[in-house]
């Protein structure tokens, strides 16, 4: 008798629920809520609530514990470059599957549904703008687009992206986020490593300025290749960079690696970052640096007894002489 008592109990109170939840739904409280959703914003670092129109004014980075939320590749062109300056390149350059790769969804399936969600065409945008009035090549990746991987398309447009800026001898920024080369491409991801470092070491040989913003997370063939050749590597706070999986290591290692590995600080301090800038900074930086490695012109100076010929060149950060 206890035992169907218990339950007869049990089961009116989850129709109490039931009912409740049901007739709930179409409360104005309810209706209030669902209105209100997407105007907070919780801090996945410190769980604090921030009106999202405050966080998308300090640039996605929490006012409280300075954590950077990921942004999209036409947000972070916004942050960064001037006004009605910028003008995208190679737009018509579409990904293609020459492998006829299929996993648990056909490849060109998987692109498709990508490019219809997020409206892109690949994981990275580029093209030609201005920072504080002065001219810049920009590339811009997108971790959303199959998590930022590199396939044929990145490389290419990268790739043409530096070749356009080397002729009209402007720096190149490129903002990596990506976890890797793009697998359902094969070998021909990979070609974009070399392909891309080529592009780079011909503007390197023009004495022009490259400079990779390493954000969170960047791995992989991006952190094998462009991301690590900049004359100046420049990295947001917290950022995880790495080539391999922690796991991965780990494993191989068989021994536990320390919480702050693959992190922009631990790289800062064993030297392959040369400065860790955040988000609120970077324009300013940026700018700062592109400033400083303009062309100048300095005049003969003729002193008493001596002459000293002043060359006229570009300032770079890989020039040593």
């Amino acid at each position: 008798m206890a035992n169907n008592e218990e339950s007869r109990g049990l089961k009116s109170l989850l129709d109490w629920f039931a009912n409740r939840r049901k007739s709930g739904s179409t409360t104005p409280e309810r209706q209030e809520r669902e209105i209100a959703d997407g105007l907070w914003h919780k801090c996945p670092n410190c769980s604090v609530l921030t009106y999202t129109k405050d966080l998308k004014a300090n640039q996605m980075v929490c006012v409280e514990c300075g954590h950077h939320n990921r942004v999209d590749c036409d947000e972070r062109i916004r942050q960064l470059i001037d006004a009605n300056t910028w003008g995208s390149i190679d737009d018509r350059l579409r990904p293609t599957d020459p492998l006829q790769f299929r996993d648990r969804k056909a490849y060109g399936d998987r692109l498709r549904e990508t490019q219809e969600k997020l409206g892109l065409v690949d994981a990275v945008k580029t093209g030609l703008g201005q920072i504080d009035g002065l001219p810049i090549a920009l590339g811009v990746m997108d971790f959303r687009f199959m998590g930022g991987s590199m396939g044929s398309v990145v490389g290419e447009k990268l790739t043409r992206l530096i070749e356009q800026a080397t002729q009209r001898r402007y720096p190149v920024v490129i903002i990596c986020t990506s976890g890797g080369a793009r697998m359902q491409e094969g070998m021909l991801s990979l070609m974009q490593m070399a392909k891309i470092s080529a592009a780079l070491q011909r503007h390197r040989d023009e004495k022009l300025l490259y400079i990779p913003v390493l954000t969170n997370p960047t791995t992989g063939g991006v952190t094998a290749s462009f991301a690590m050749l900049g004359d100046i590597i420049l990295a947001e706070p917290k950022a995880t960079i790495g080539f391999a999986g922690r796991r991965v290591i780990e494993q191989t290692l068989r021994e536990k690696l320390p919480e702050e590995f693959q992190t922009a600080e631990d790289l800062l301090k064993h030297g392959f970052v040369d400065d860790i800038v955040p988000r609120t900074q970077l324009k300013k930086t940026l700018a700062q640096l592109i400033a400083l490695h303009q062309p100048i012109s300095l005049t003969t100076a003729v002193q008493t007894h001596n002459v000293v010929v002043w060359e006229t060149r570009p300032f770079s950060s890989t020039v040593a002489e």
